[in-house]
């Protein structure tokens, strides 16, 4: 189905930001590209297919059904699960050789009871399936304490079908530039260290250590281990504090691209007199005569509620500000009378990249919004169809 709301994918701006990444990072740090939520609503197989081909070896997901929708679409890459699974989902882990975050001694055991019937069911009773161990220093997610770590280390060594495959943490402010939370940062490395040491002392070996994300990987590159997750930053945004003005003020040269643009088009343009109000409550009354244009698009497209009043979109390259509330398919912008710069069927663009005439990015929606470009990106529903270029 055919709509004139859409998500354009820009495929070269994501190759570029994927090798700006490693060049970053180095060849020797691997890669581990966050995939999940549909590649922040950028296309999971799409970013995944082109991370393959750029010799990236890890993809990252959120829930057992974003790895089998990725191993069903041919890709060999491994696949980490960043959350935790439920028993019902275990033998589609084992399946799709899908690897698990893990810790606490009931839920490997668990999973260590369950691959041992799984590999049972398959007749392959010396298969390993490997496992990450998930170190909490300081999220307050999900995770043992380094203290922990080397009792459970030992578990999974015990278990006839796990194996210890890397130790994982997630550092919970390292998007942030104050001395405080730079400070608590470097005590979250020393924290996953002293875990890792742990494991070894049981005479154990930890795998692949992981520590940051994409402000890690940026800014912190002591922890940056044997493996980096970059998220965001795939997409082309920096995270929160971690712009491209202070990267450069660190002498650190990194540029990336935004990836996907948000478009609608001018489906009505109406002549509306002074006082007439715009959309649900009245919150908004034409202050002179002007012409409102409509575009059919609204928050269950992904353009939240709140970003009215404050958005303006772009068409033929000028900006004109939304009026009254984003309705649910809809929203109205304030053109100016009789304006011949905007006509019927005109495309207007919400966000995108610079390059192409977009004059806003996610990042402004989400200063409008009071929130993060994450949060933008993936509020893009299904129903908005992607189209790649």
């Amino acid at each position: 189905m055919n709509r004139c709301t859409k998500a354009i994918i820009y495929k070269d701006n994501l190759e570029y930001n994927i090798k700006q990444i490693k060049n970053f990072v180095g060849g020797e740090v691997k890669l581990c590209i966050a995939v999940k939520a549909d590649s922040y609503g950028h296309n999971a197989v799409l970013t995944s297919q082109i991370a393959e081909n750029l010799g990236i070896e890890y993809l990252a997901v959120a829930s057992v059904g974003e790895g089998v929708e990725l191993r069903q679409a041919g890709i060999k890459a491994h696949i980490l699960l960043l959350s935790l699974c439920v028993p019902e989902e275990f033998n589609d882990l084992f399946e799709y050789e899908l690897i698990p975050l893990v810790f606490s001694k009931e839920y490997i055991s668990a999973l260590s009871e369950a691959a041992d019937g799984y590999f049972k069911r398959q007749n392959d009773k010396n298969l390993k399936h490997s496992v990450f161990l998930a170190v909490d220093t300081g999220m307050g997610r999900i995770g043992c304490y380094p203290a922990e770590a080397g009792e459970e280390a030992k578990l999974i060594s015990r278990s006839e079908h796990l194996q210890l495959g890397g130790m994982i943490t997630h550092l919970c402010v390292s998007d942030s530039l104050s001395q405080e939370n730079q400070s608590f940062t470097a005590q979250q490395g020393e924290e996953f260290k002293k875990a890792v040491e742990n494991v070894k002392h049981e005479g154990i070996n930890p795998g692949i250590l992981s520590c940051g994300a994409s402000a890690g990987l940026l800014n912190n590159s002591d922890l940056h281990f044997d493996l980096v997750r970059p998220g965001i930053i795939t997409y082309g945004y920096y995270p929160d504090e971690i712009t491209k003005e202070y990267l450069q003020s660190q002498k650190k040269d990194f540029d990336i691209k935004p990836v996907l643009q948000l478009e609608s088009q001018v489906v009505a343009i109406r002549h509306f007199p002074k006082g007439k109000s715009v959309s649900y409550g009245r919150t908004y009354e034409c202050t002179e005569d002007t012409d409102i244009a409509v575009l059919p698009i609204g928050y269950a497209d992904g353009l939240l509620r709140r970003f009215s009043p404050g958005l303006e979109v772009t068409i033929n390259g000028k900006n004109y500000p939304v009026r009254g509330r984003i309705c649910m398919d809809q929203c109205m912008v304030d053109i100016g009378k009789n304006n011949k710069n905007v006509k019927l069927w005109d495309k207007a663009v919400i966000f995108g990249p610079k390059e192409t005439g977009a004059l806003n990015t996610a990042d402004d929606l989400a200063r409008i919004g009071k929130t993060i470009s994450y949060e933008v990106l993936t509020s893009i529903t299904k129903r908005v169809l992607r189209i790649v270029k």
